[in-house]
């Protein structure tokens, strides 16, 4: 029997999904404590390993101890922060890709429409006692939602923009979709997507092509008062670059949700420009 590894605290929901998809099939253990003397044995013996922040749950000098075979599962979609240089080469990586889709989208969706709507603008002002009528909120009926990226994640927010009245248009490497969409390019046509999008959603996984996707000449493409959504690495886009972009046109309104510095892998939060002073 296959043993699978699992790296993760204990969780009651994965580990019940985990025993219903692996049980009779495979030896399910969680990973010993550091410290514990059997650690390396159980790593040594694993078949698959599942982790969740697998970077920060398996340390880098334990990557050589995984078997010829050995599958490593990440829950995340993304893989960016793997040490990848300690990892043996016979050993196989599978990214979560699309995971959390849904609950991503939702959460995407919940960005748009606040900065659309300036809802935290709205609040500030009446926490002042300010009753100000006077700002126009984004009418999203009609407008243009664009994707740099278009796979699980992309094409379940599309799917509830769509019902809004937005037109959507996308790049992907492939140029193609399954997804019945206004428009599917290759990342040649960024530049399009970019001029012609009032809300962007970038979706991207971090790579060695995708780092600093946008910078200040992508930037500069987009409308003035368009909605930029960044739900992948924070790296995909350049740090300055949007800053000034930010400081230069005010009505172009910006929601993050991956920063360039996070505690989860760096070890701290910390951005390099006064983005919150803006």
């Amino acid at each position: 029997m296959k043993k699978v590894l699992v790296t993760f605290p204990e969780d009651r929901a994965a580990d019940l999904a985990l025993a219903d998809a692996l049980g009779g099939v495979a030896e399910i253990s969680r990973i010993p404590q550091r410290g514990d003397p059997s650690r390396s044995g159980v790593l040594k013996e694993a078949d698959a390993v599942i982790s969740f922040m697998m970077h920060s749950e398996i340390d880098p000098g334990e990557f050589s101890l995984l078997k010829e075979g050995c599958l490593l599962q990440s829950m995340q979609a993304g893989v960016d922060a793997l040490p990848f240089s300690d990892i043996p080469e016979s050993v196989t990586i599978c990214a979560n890709t699309g995971a959390w889709a849904d609950p991503m989208a939702e959460h995407i969706l919940g960005m748009i429409l606040s900065l659309g709507k300036f809802l935290q603008k709205c609040h500030n002002r009446l926490v002042k006692g300010q009753f100000d009528r006077s700002i126009v909120s984004t009418w999203f009926r009609g407008k243009t939602c664009g994707f740099v990226g278009y796979g699980g994640i992309a094409k379940a927010v599309a799917r509830l923009v769509r019902p809004m009245g937005m037109k959507v248009i996308a790049v992907n490497t492939r140029g193609k979709t399954d997804e019945d969409i206004d428009l599917i390019g290759t990342m040649d046509d960024l530049p399009r997507i970019l001029q012609e999008s009032d809300v962007l959603v970038v979706a991207v996984p971090l790579t060695r092509k995708t780092l600093g996707l946008l910078g200040e000449k992508e930037l500069a493409m987009m409308k003035e008062d368009a909605i930029l959504i960044n739900p992948a690495r924070g790296a995909v886009i350049d740090q300055k670059a949007l800053y000034e972009r930010m400081k230069a046109f005010p009505d172009f309104r910006v929601g993050i949700d991956a920063w360039w510095v996070e505690p989860n892998t760096h070890g701290e939060f910390r951005i390099d420009y006064p983005f919150f002073e803006l």
